[in-house]
């Protein structure tokens, strides 16, 4: 594989491309497509196709009279379907291009079913995944998935609970569900936690992998299953298997061989959701340049500028401001790769931001996207490349999207800059819509590494902010010293605050309240460590009023009892208007003493 295709050696005379389907298969088809790229218009115009038993002796594909020339593509972009006249039963297939455009490279998918081989069991074990077989592994399309959801909501009704984030532009409901041992409501210091898929409707392996999520957890939490009843019941999940259910449908009915590479890929009305959402990014490192963050302009919450948002992204903005969530990640295709924030690019440092800071964000953020990769059975295998050239990763299966395809407007971004959910890319596979076949191998390749990504939420400190009589205080900011990025307190006074184990110096304020100070330690062991805090009212507002109030006393005396009313006049803002300036000049008042033309006299409290 090179630069989006298999491309041969220019120096080989005699091109193939060879597959060992490693026991005997019927194969039916092929699918081609030309190179993957802006810039080359690669692709395969004819080729022949043979089949071997053994690798040494070929038959090629003919009419009993001439070989079959097959044709292929006449562009780069359009999947070519050539069905064979007759299934053949071969352990080994050639396609050997004949004639091309460009340069002799391509893509292609062989359509097959392997045959059981009952002598050798063996080669079953080496060859099969045992698949769970209470799972649907197929594709789904909007009606047969929401069918799905609700018949694992009745399978499970204790711990499942569904409802829609809104609806798209055709008028179809964003459905969710929701996995906890209480599912319709957050409960106090327990974490949410998401997974989406379906941005992009023609990237079908996410949207799979979310539903055989749910029944998993389903199923395995009725089982008994210790690890699953902990998730369950330790986080509040929320599982989207489509967020963009009108571009599931266009990329359905062209079907999983023939959807193309951008079928269903945007919304109804043209727009990609994924880097459709507002430019906070832009907002936030401006006013970090003018150094205005955080006195002026806090680092967390930013506020939405006005924009044109697609219908699905509104909806979307307005699920992530209703929960609060802590982690989250969205399920893409095309790639083999997880992609951590930031996604946009900065070209200036911020005087304000340390390198430590940076580092610091940096290393959790590559932590999280390594939690899954490594788990994933295939992610961290680059030597081969990626799906479209070298390596990008290093060898690790994770990338920064800034430095690999920087955009403006994601939805990583976005949630990160505007609430407290980190949110990261999954790219599961290179093949945007595998054949359904396929999604046994899908499921075992990144149910450990989805499961293992769950238990991440519990990772760095949590706690409850309350007043001394044990009131929760709503949106206290957390801040962590070295992290250049604050959260804020749940309605029910909890947070979380994902971080790397180590100590840590946390400050909550609250309006109202004086600031508060701990060192908090992460440990190595599972579990987020417990910090929460009890914070005392502050006078600082009564003081601020102080500071712009002038109190007045009328009283109606004659001038030979000023001095009289002068007196009562000093009690009356001594017991309403206790002064704690400095300078005695700051605390002066006037009482406006009504008599018969007698100048008012001035008092000074001290």
């Amino acid at each position: 594989m090179h630069g989006g295709a298999w491309c041969p050696n220019q120096e080989d005379n005699i091109h193939w491309f060879e597959i060992d389907a490693r026991r005997v298969t019927e194969f039916t088809g092929i699918i081609t497509q030309g190179r993957d790229s802006h810039n080359e218009s690669d692709f395969v115009t004819s080729y022949y196709v043979q089949f071997s038993n053994d690798s040494r002796e070929w038959t090629t594909m003919n009419d009993g009279y001439s070989d079959w020339l097959f044709f292929g593509n006449s562009d780069k972009d359009t999947p070519v379907l050539n069905q064979l006249a007759e299934p053949i039963l071969a352990r080994y297939i050639r396609v050997i291009p004949q004639s091309w455009n460009g340069s002799c490279c391509m893509r292609l998918e062989v359509l097959g079913c392997p045959l059981p081989d009952p002598t050798s069991a063996y080669q079953r074990l080496q060859n099969e995944v045992t698949p769970v077989q209470y799972l649907d592994f197929r594709h789904h399309n909007y009606s047969d998935m929401v069918t799905l959801m609700k018949s694992v909501s009745e399978e499970c009704p204790n711990i499942t609970s569904m409802y829609s984030l809104g609806r798209s532009s055709n008028g179809l409901d964003i459905v969710a569900m929701v996995i906890s041992g209480n599912p319709t409501e957050h409960e106090i210091g327990e974490p949410e936690f998401r997974y989406t898929a379906g941005l992009h409707g023609n990237e079908a392996t996410g949207r799979e992998m979310v539903l055989l999520l749910m029944q998993y957890l389903c199923k395995e939490y009725r089982d008994g299953n210790p690890r699953v009843r902990r998730l369950v019941e330790g986080i509040r999940t929320h599982l989207v298997p489509s967020l963009n259910p009108d571009g599931q449908e266009k990329a359905l009915i062209a079907g999983s061989e023939l959807s193309g590479w951008t079928t269903g890929h945007w919304t109804e009305d043209g727009h990609d959701i994924f880097n459709n959402f507002p430019d906070l990014n832009s907002v936030l490192w401006e006013a970090e340049d003018k150094g205005m963050v955080p006195k002026l302009t806090p680092n967390h919450h930013v506020k939405i500028p006005a924009d044109t948002i697609a219908v699905e992204t509104q909806a979307i903005i307005s699920w992530m401001e209703s929960h609060p969530f802590v982690l989250g990640a969205n399920f893409q295709g095309g790639e083999r790769v997880v992609a951590y924030p930031y996604d946009n690019h900065r070209l200036t440092k911020a005087a304000s931001t340390s390198e430590r800071d940076r580092a610091h964000s940096r290393k959790k953020r590559q932590w999280l996207a390594i939690s899954y990769a490594s788990t994933h059975l295939s992610m961290t295998y680059t030597s081969h490349g990626s799906c479209h050239g070298d390596d990008i990763t290093g060898g690790v299966g994770i990338i920064n999207r800034a430095k690999w395809k920087p955009i403006t407007g994601s939805m990583n971004d976005f949630s990160y800059l505007h609430t407290n959910c980190l949110e990261l890319s999954m790219f599961l596979g290179c093949d945007k819509f595998p054949h359904q076949s396929e999604l046994v191998i899908e499921w075992e390749k990144n149910r450990e590494a989805m499961l293992t990504f769950m238990e991440q939420v519990h990772r760095g400190i949590r706690g409850v902010v309350k007043d001394n009589e044990g009131n929760p205080i709503t949106n206290a900011t957390v801040s962590v010293e070295g992290v250049n990025h604050d959260v804020t307190t749940a309605v029910t006074g909890d947070y979380w605050r994902l971080l790397n184990p180590g100590e840590y110096r946390v400050t909550v304020r609250a309006e109202g309240f004086t600031p508060l100070t701990k060192l908090c330690v992460v440990g190595y062991e599972p579990g987020a460590t417990t910090c929460s805090f009890n914070l005392a009212k502050s006078n600082w507002d009564r003081i601020k009023q102080v500071g712009t109030a002038t109190p007045t006393m009328r009283l109606p005396i004659s001038p030979l009892r000023a001095n009289e009313a002068l007196y009562k006049y000093y009690q009356f803002i001594n017991r309403s208007w206790p002064c704690t300036a400095t300078s005695p000049s700051a605390c002066s008042a006037t009482a406006t003493v009504e008599h018969d033309g007698t100048p008012p006299p001035t008092v000074t409290a001290v």
